[in-house]
C-alpha cells in the first residue's frame, strides 16, 4: 500500500469526495441523501482518490447506522479494504448497483471490485435486495376487495403482529435479528425502524377479513427520499392466499391518495413470494442493493 493515505473529510475538503469516477451511478441513488462531511472518508494514492466511503445516520444519531456509499477504483481492492478497516465504526455496508448490473460486464467488474474490498476488510454477504420505484405510468395495482383496512392506533397490536410475522420470515435482516436475540429482538428492531420514519403514525394499517379476522399489517410511509412501502407483512396462519399482494396494492393506493407521484419499495432477492407480488403490482426494479455485515470475532 505504498503511498496510500486515508483521510476523513470536513466542510473544506468535502468536494474531494466527488473526484472518483462513478461507473455504478451511485450519485443518482443518493440524490436526496444527506451525508455529514465528517462521516466521509477517502483513500488517496499519490494524491489521487482511489476509494471512498460515506457513512450515514439520522439527523439525531451520534454515530452512523451504515455505510451507504462505497466506491473503489479498479485494482485498488486493498485500498478500499484499508478504508473500511481503519474506520472508527463497524456498521453494515450497502453497495448500490444499477438494475441489470449482472448482465453488463463493466458493471459486474466494478461491483466485483467493491465486493472483494468488503470481504478483505472482514465483511460478509448478508442480503441481495431489489429496489423498486412505482410511478403512475406503471398503472395503479388492482384492488381485490377481499380485505378491509383500519388504522391501528395501538403500538401493541403492531408489535404483536411483528412478533408473529418474524417468527416465520424470509427477510435476511429479520433472520439475523432472530438469530442474535430471538423474535422479540426482531420485532422491536423493526418497530424502531418504523417509528423513525418521518411520515404520520396514523397511516399504519391493520388488514382484516370480512369476518373481522386479522390478516396482517402494512405501513405506507415516507422516508428521506420520499413515499415508500414501509412494511408489508402477513400473519403466518394467513399465508398462502396471496394476501401480501392485497396489502402491497392497498399501501400503494393509499400513498397515491396522499399525493405520491412515485412509491419506492424493496425486498430481498431470495424472498420469491414478495418478488412476485411486487412484479404483479407493477413495480419495476430500478436498482439493486448488496448488503454486507461486519464479521464479529
Amino acid at each position: 500500500m505504498t503511498g496510500l493515505v486515508i483521510r476523513t473529510l470536513d466542510e473544506s475538503t468535502d468536494r474531494d469526495f466527488d473526484t472518483l469516477p462513478d461507473p455504478l451511478d451511485a450519485r443518482a441513488s443518493h440524490a436526496r441523501t444527506r451525508h455529514r462531511p465528517d462521516w466521509k472518508r477517502i483513500a488517496l494514492r499519490d494524491g489521487r482518490v482511489v476509494a471512498r466511503g460515506a457513512w450515514w445516520g439520522g439527523a439525531d444519531d451520534t454515530e452512523p447506522r451504515n455505510i451507504n456509499w462505497f466506491d473503489v477504483a479498479e485494482g485498488e481492492e486493498e485500498a478500499g479494504a484499508e478504508l473500511l478497516r481503519t474506520a472508527p465504526w463497524r456498521v453494515e455496508l450497502e453497495i448500490n448497483l444499477p438494475g441489470g448490473w449482472r448482465d453488463a460486464p463493466h458493471l459486474r467488474a466494478a461491483a466485483g471490485t467493491r465486493f472483494a474490498a468488503a470481504r478483505a476488510a472482514g465483511y460478509e454477504l448478508l442480503a441481495e435486495r431489489y429496489l423498486y420505484r412505482w410511478t403512475p405510468r406503471d398503472g395503479l395495482p388492482g384492488h381485490s376487495g377481499r380485505l378491509r383496512f383500519a388504522a391501528g392506533p395501538d403500538d401493541a397490536v403492531f408489535l404483536d403482529a411483528l412478533r408473529r410475522i418474524h417468527s416465520v420470515t424470509l427477510d435476511a435482516h429479520a433472520l439475523t435479528a432472530v438469530a442474535e436475540g430471538g423474535v422479540e429482538r426482531a420485532a422491536q428492531q423493526e418497530m424502531g425502524v418504523l417509528r423513525r420514519l418521518p411520515s404520520p403514525r396514523e397511516w399504519w394499517r391493520v388488514a382484516y377479513t370480512d369476518r373481522g379476522e386479522p390478516v396482517g399489517i402494512h405501513v405506507p410511509a415516507r422516508n428521506t427520499a420520499g413515499p415508500c412501502v414501509g412494511f408489508v407483512g402477513v400473519l403466518p396462519e394467513r399465508r398462502g392466499h396471496g394476501y401480501a399482494y392485497d396489502l402491497l396494492a392497498e399501501c400503494t393506493r393509499f400513498l397515491v391518495g396522499q399525493g405520491a407521484g412515485f412509491v419506492a419499495g424493496a425486498t430481498d432477492r431470495g424472498n420469491r413470494p414478495m418478488v412476485a407480488h411486487f412484479a404483479r403490482a407493477g413495480f419495476p426494479v430500478v436498482r439493486e442493493r448488496i448488503d454486507f455485515t461486519p464479521v464479529t470475532a
